[in-house]
């Protein structure tokens, strides 16, 4: 794994989910490799799936449906997201990579991209084919 930051990372949904607590240092993180020039990505459904979420964000978040709209609204601009038609033949092979269905996008993007990936989830780090990033890891390379 580089010891550098990505020039492009994608952002997995659990990492976005926490983006709207203001005490996250998710939300810092993200910030900061922005500043830092990183592209972050992710498959187009993410913000699909984040509005569909978004009573069970702002409890969790413990934001108003106003902060909720002005966060998306920041992601929304912040993220470039990318339609499934833009790495869907590299599908087959996210399917071998990924540990579970719903993460399969992921993977194909990060294969037609040659991306990293953020994400928490330990069982995305049982390949080696993609470079995954946790948290705590960007947050060191930041620093």
């Amino acid at each position: 794994m580089s010891s550098e930051i990505p020039k492009e990372l994608i952002v997995d949904a659990c990492v976005l989910f926490s983006f709207f607590s203001s005490s996250s240092a998710r939300r810092d993180i993200f910030k900061k490799l922005l500043d830092k020039g990183c592209n972050l990505i992710s498959p187009d459904f993410v913000l699909f799936e984040l509005s569909n979420n978004k009573s069970k964000i702002m409890k969790f978040a413990e934001i108003s449906e106003s902060e909720f709209t002005e966060i998306f609204s920041e992601l929304d601009k912040d993220i470039e997201t990318f339609k499934k038609k833009e790495y869907e033949e590299f599908i087959s092979e996210g399917k071998k990579l990924a540990p579970h269905t719903k993460d399969v996008p992921y993977f194909a993007l990060a294969l037609s991209r040659k991306a990293a990936v953020w994400s928490d989830e330990e069982a995305f780090k049982k390949q080696s084919l993609i470079d995954i990033f946790n948290t705590n890891q960007l947050d060191k390379l930041i620093k």
